[in-house]
């Protein structure tokens, strides 16, 4: 099959929670794109073994341009001030939303602290990230777009996971009801839906999952059973469908979750 190559030379690109998982991908191909990245995430180091080197560190020593801003999503004047950090670059082209925070519990059991944390990350977060990025292309006068990390959980209901499902049920919306308000300014807002992506994110099954997204993986694992394409997903497959609906190849395209999952939602 063909491969695709991506440019964004004169760009700049914010991604939120870009030190690890499906964020360092995403933000290590804009940086090979030719972006200007900055990496809003409340930690600089990744999390995973065997990655040392911060996401922004990596990026300058292929060549690139970067900047790590600590982030906390939740806190508005946070969001402000990383995307005034854009200004110093021409200002936010590309707003990539994508910190979340995760928590698995029986739904009688769980309590407020744990809700509110949801809450206040993965939506508050996207909310007023979006928020922030599109006011700056406003006073710029240059529409850029939002790309936003939903998830598989924005239409399927899965165990202990109401709390969580509540949150990327609400990033679907928020995509869908932002784009369209700033589709008369040019903005447009997508959004990627990942599955079952083997990145540290979520504990209990990570490892598991990281082996099963190799190369050769057991197709009767029980972590990949369900998946039609018979892997576990690897953040760089989210990546390029993020880079893809921030091109002028998706230019017509807004409002829209692309499902990221190995056909997980089709059975």
């Amino acid at each position: 099959m063909g491969s695709t190559s991506f440019d964004f030379d004169g760009e700049t690109v914010i991604v939120t929670g870009g030190s690890a998982g499906i964020g360092r991908a995403i933000a290590l191909r804009f940086g090979e794109a030719g972006a200007t990245v900055i990496n809003a995430d409340v930690r600089e180091e990744p999390k995973l073994d065997g990655e040392e080197t911060p996401t922004h560190d990596r990026i300058s020593d292929d060549g690139g341009t970067a900047e790590y801003v600590e982030t906390d999503v939740s806190d508005l004047a946070q969001l402000e001030s990383v995307v005034e950090a854009a200004r110093e670059y021409g200002g936010v082209d590309v707003m990539v939303n994508n910190a979340a925070r995760q928590h698995s519990e029986s739904f009688l059991d769980v309590g407020q602290e744990a809700f509110d944390t949801l809450q206040e990350t993965n939506v508050r977060g996207y909310f007023f990230g979006t928020q922030a990025a599109a006011n700056d292309m406003l006073d710029r006068g240059e529409p850029g777009c939002i790309v936003n990390t939903a998830s598989i959980s924005s239409e399927v209901a899965q165990h202990d996971q109401v709390q969580y499902d509540a949150t990327k049920g609400a990033i679907k919306m928020i995509t869908r009801g932002t784009a369209l308000e700033l589709a008369e300014h040019g903005i447009r807002v997508n959004a990627i839906a990942p599955g079952q992506i083997a990145t540290e994110f979520s504990e209990g099954w990570s490892e598991q999952a990281r082996d099963a997204a190799g190369q050769g993986g057991d197709a009767d694992s029980e972590f990949i059973k369900p998946v039609p394409l018979g892997r576990a997903g690897r953040p760089d497959d989210c990546a390029g469908a993020a880079l893809f609906l921030a091109t002028d190849d998706a230019a017509y395209v807004t409002g829209e979750l692309v499902y990221v999952d190995g056909g997980w939602t089709a059975i």
